[in-house]
Order: structure tokens, then C-alpha cells, then sequence
């Protein structure tokens, strides 16, 4: 073997955060061979990598393949120098001639989903959770920004106990069931509440898009706080490419009260994807529906907004072997998601 082999096996195994290749990345320092035992440093972006073992593993892996019979890793971490430079490296390749994210130009290829309601208590943070990971089941990557600045409730519900990895003033968005998730809640004290006049809900959701490497997206859904406040009129302005999902139940009032989040898209120009009507009814184990919340409000909010109901999600149980809010794939809500996905993927 020879110090090119080894370096040439590697360049496959990938930063699992970043998800660029550890030799790219310049992470593999000091290869040294005795026979066929191989001694390396791995030069990690900060100490506490909570990744570390992964990385280990990947690299074992990949060297015993090409016929080490040995191999002894050694971790450090980058200089604040080093960590500043890779920040810039991620920055330029994501960042755009105006400094905003590049994702957010019209021909980026990233298909944003804003995830709406007029009020509160109707299942918006559920159908976005669902529907990101219905599209992430089928290939997609998939990304949450959990834009409810005073009600984040996107962690939880996904039961994520990690934080984002900071490199710098750039954070890593945190990974699950194969969606990349950034949140309030993951910066804020406890369960305290977030106190916060406009300008400065402006400057965190900026910050969640300018500030995290969110790599390489299909979709980015964004969960925002119901009604048509501060955080509705900046992401309108930031992301005016964005299509609008609007989530009502069936009640007339919930809907009377989601329209106004419908005519506030067509004041801002935003495109109005459609209507999911959520908690429509109740299928008992003989098929009959017991429609629990009154009927058809769906149908008259999309008339109202000159779109479509795209997706009536029954009441379910989530799948507590999962997480509190995702169901089961194979039930009657899982069913109706996956079909929701697919009307956005084709």
C-alpha cells in the first residue's frame, strides 16, 4: 500500500455533518504505514465532535479494505484559524452574489414549502413533519425550518435530543428520520419564553438561513407561526418563490380564520399550493366516517383562495415506537402524506 491508496480510499468517506469527503476537507493529517498497519490523524472541526465514532468507524472500514491489517487513528481538532477558513469555504459555496443564501435564487432547484394556518391548535407543525418525512422516504433531501419563533415545537415533536454542531457562527443542522432540522429551540433557555419585538424575529430567521450550512436540498418546508404576523411578512420577502400550504381543520370558523393567511399570500404574491384540510374525520373499523369537526371547510376556504383541497388527513394515532407527531407509514394519515408528497414531486 502507499500513502495515495490510503488517501484515495478515503476520499470516499464523508464528514457525516458536512457531508464532504474527509480528504477534501483536509481532516486526514500525518499518514504513516509500518507494513500494514496504518497510523493517521484526524483533525476533527471541534473536539467534542458528536460524531467522532462515526468517523472512526467509516475510516476503519474503508482502510481495512484495501488491506490494512491495523489501524491506529489519532483525533485532534482544528485551530480557530483553520475553523474560521472552512466556515468562509462553506459560506462561498452556499452564499450568492448578495450575500444571501444561494438556495434562495429562483433557479437553485430547492422547492420551499411554507407550512401555514390562521390559527393555532390545527395541525400545522404535524403536517409538516409528516410531509418532510414522507419526502424524505422517497429519496429527497429534505430540510425543516422551524420558523414558529414563540411556539417551536418541531424538535419535540421529532423527539431530537442533540444540537446543531457550531463551526464558528456557522451551525450544522441536526439530522432525523433523514431530515435536516433547525430550530429555536435548540438556542433557546428551557421551555422559557422567547420575548421578541419584530426586528429581531427578522434577524433569527435570516440567521437560520444565511448562518447554517444547510448543504445540498430538494426541499425545504418552513413551519410558520399562525396568522400573518412579523415572521409570515419577512419570509414572504426573503423566499418570494415559496409555495404556500395552508392547514385548516374542518370546522367553518378555522376556516374563516385560515383565509386570511390565504389572502395575505395573494396580497404578498405568493403561490398558494393548496389546502390540507387535517383532522376531516374519524374512519371507524366498519369504513363509516364520523366527520367530528363539521365538513367541507376545506372545500370552501380553497374556493375561497381559487385553489384545491390537495390532501384530507384523518385522525390518527401517532406512532409512539416512533416519535409524538410521525405516523406509521402503512396507516390511513401515512397513506394520505405519502399521496400529499407525491403531489409535489410530480
Amino acid at each position: 500500500m502507499t500513502n495515495e491508496q490510503i488517501l484515495n480510499a478515503l476520499k470516499h468517506v464523508n464528514d457525516p455533518e458536512l457531508n464532504k469527503s474527509l480528504v477534501e476537507l483536509n481532516m486526514i493529517r500525518n499518514v504513516r504505514l509500518e507494513g500494514n498497519h496504518i497510523q493517521l490523524q484526524v483533525v476533527l472541526t471541534i473536539s467534542g465532535c458528536p460524531l467522532k465514532a462515526k468517523i472512526q468507524e467509516d475510516i476503519e472500514n474503508a482502510l481495512y479494505k484495501i488491506g490494512a491489517s491495523k489501524v491506529t487513528i489519532e483525533f485532534g481538532s482544528m485551530t480557530p484559524e483553520e475553523r474560521a477558513a472552512l466556515t468562509q469555504s462553506l459560506k462561498n459555496e452556499t452564499t450568492a452574489d448578495n450575500g444571501m443564501p444561494a438556495m434562495l435564487r429562483p433557479d437553485s432547484g430547492v422547492t420551499f414549502l411554507t407550512i401555514t394556518s390562521g390559527k393555532g391548535g390545527v395541525g400545522k407543525s404535524t403536517v409538516t413533519i409528516n410531509l418532510a418525512a414522507a419526502l424524505a422516504k422517497m429519496g429527497k433531501k429534505v430540510g425543516i425550518l422551524d420558523a414558529d419563533i414563540y411556539g417551536f415545537s418541531i424538535p419535540a415533536m421529532l423527539q431530537v435530543q442533540d444540537k446543531p454542531t457550531m463551526i464558528d457562527q456557522t451551525a450544522i443542522p441536526v439530522e432525523s428520520y433523514g431530515i435536516k432540522i433547525m430550530s429555536m429551540a435548540f438556542f433557546a433557555n428551557g421551555n422559557n419564553p422567547v420575548m421578541w419585538r419584530g426586528p429581531m424575529l427578522n434577524k433569527w430567521i435570516k440567521n437560520f438561513l444565511v448562518n447554517t450550512h444547510w448543504g445540498e436540498l430538494d426541499y425545504l418546508l418552513l413551519d410558520l407561526p399562525p396568522g400573518t404576523g412579523d415572521v409570515a411578512i419577512d419570509v414572504a420577502a426573503m423566499i418570494p418563490q415559496a409555495k404556500e400550504v395552508i392547514v385548516t381543520t374542518p370546522h367553518v370558523v378555522a376556516s374563516l380564520v385560515a383565509s386570511r393567511a390565504g389572502i395575505m399570500a395573494q396580497h404578498t404574491k405568493h403561490e398558494i399550493a393548496g389546502v390540507v384540510e387535517n383532522m376531516a374525520y374519524l374512519e371507524e373499523s366498519d369504513g363509516t366516517k364520523r366527520y367530528l369537526f363539521g365538513k367541507d371547510g376545506g372545500e370552501m376556504l380553497a374556493r375561497q383562495l381559487q385553489t384545491e383541497v390537495i390532501a384530507r388527513i384523518p385522525f390518527g394515532q401517532p406512532d409512539d415506537r416512533l416519535t409524538e407527531g410521525l405516523y406509521q407509514e402503512e396507516s390511513l394519515p401515512g397513506e394520505m402524506f405519502r399521496s400529499l408528497a407525491e403531489h409535489f414531486i410530480l
